[in-house]
C-alpha cells in the first residue's frame, strides 16, 4: 500500500522517500484514531521498506507538528471504566503505541520528523523515535505531562535519556518548561534549524541526499548508535499507569478537558 488516506494520517511514497502526514484538528492529539491508523502504517512499513531510503514524518496542522496525546478522550473513556478496568485499558493502549514508536525507531530507514510549532508531549515523542529533527525556528518543544501529575508515557523518558545529556533531560522533565528551536539545536535535540515554513522542503532536501548513499551502511550504522532501551521502555508505562491511579490525575484531567481556551495545552 504505497499510499493511503485516513482521518487523521496519510501517507504517500515520493523519490523513494516515505512521507507520513498528521492531519486531524486542532493539533494532531494521538488518541484511538490516530493509533489505529498509525497501526495501519507500521504494518505496511516493512513492505515499504523495501523500495524506499527515508521516512519523513510532518503535520499539515498550522499550529504546530502533534500537540501530543488526547487528553479528552483519555479523560472521557476513562471515566466510564472502574479504576481496574480503567488502568488495565490504559496499560493496553500505552502497549500499542510503543509498539507503533518502536517499529518506527527500528527501522532500517533513515527517519526525519520535520517539526514547526506546537512539539508537546507524544509529538514530541514520536519526533524521538526519528534519526533526525529539522525544526523551524518557530517550533517549541516540552513536555507538559508534569502539570498533570504524570510523566511522558509514550517513550519520551528512555529516548530523551538516549539522546541527550542529563541537564536537559532533568529540566524538561522536572520543569514542565518549554525549549525554542535554537535551544533544542544547541542542546543536540534538532539537527537542522530552518526559516519559518520550511522544514519539510529541508527534510525532503535531506532524503534526497541520502539517496546517494548505501542503505545498508545507514542501517548499519543506525544500529550501532541508536540502541532502543525496550527495559526502560517498559518500565516508563508502568510508572505512567502507577501514576495515573492518583486522585491528583484526574483532577488535572478534568481541569485540562474544562478548560474553554484556544489551545490548553500551551504553557
Amino acid at each position: 500500500m504505497n499510499s493511503f488516506q485516513g482521518k487523521a494520517i496519510s501517507w504517500n511514497v515520493k523519490e523513494g522517500a516515505i512521507e507520513l502526514l498528521l492531519d486531524r484538528a486542532p493539533c494532531n492529539e494521538i488518541g484511538s484514531l490516530a493509533l489505529s491508523e498509525l497501526e495501519k502504517f507500521t504494518a505496511v512499513l516493512p513492505a515499504l521498506e523495501k523500495d524506499s531510503h527515508a521516512l519523513i514524518i510532518s503535520s499539515a496542522r498550522t499550529e504546530g507538528f502533534c500537540a501530543g496525546a488526547d487528553l479528552r478522550e483519555l479523560y472521557q473513556e476513562s471515566q466510564k471504566l472502574a479504576m481496574g478496568e480503567r488502568l488495565a485499558a490504559l496499560h493496553q493502549f500505552l502497549e500499542r503505541i510503543h509498539a507503533v514508536m518502536n517499529a518506527i525507531d527500528a527501522s532500517p530507514l533513515t527517519t526525519i520528523a520535520a517539526v514547526h510549532g506546537v512539539c508537546f508531549g507524544g509529538g514530541f515523542e514520536l519526533a524521538l523515535v526519528c534519526d533526525l529533527i529539522v525544526a523551524d525556528k518557530m517550533a517549541r518543544f516540552c513536555f507538559p505531562e508534569l502539570r498533570l501529575g504524570l510523566v511522558p508515557g509514550f517513550g519520551g523518558i528512555p529516548r530523551l535519556k538516549r539522546d541527550l545529556g542529563n541537564g536537559v533531560v532533568r529540566d524538561l522533565l522536572l520543569t514542565g518548561r518549554s525549549i525554542h528551536a535554537a535551544k533544542a539545536q544547541a542542546v543536540g535535540l534538532v539537527s537542522q534549524v530552518v526559516g519559518e515554513r520550511d522544514a519539510l522542503r529541508v527534510a525532503r532536501a535531506t532524503a534526497a541526499q541520502l539517496k546517494k548513499f548505501d542503505r545498508g551502511t545507514a542501517a548499519a550504522a543506525k544500529q550501532f548508535i541508536k540502541p532502543i532501551p525496550h527495559d526502560e521502555l517498559r518500565r516508563e508505562i508502568e510508572i505512567f499507569c502507577e501514576l495515573f491511579a492518583r486522585p491528583a490525575v484526574e483532577d488535572g484531567l478534568r481541569k485540562f478537558v474544562e478548560n474553554t481556551g484556544p489551545l490548553p495545552y500551551l504553557p
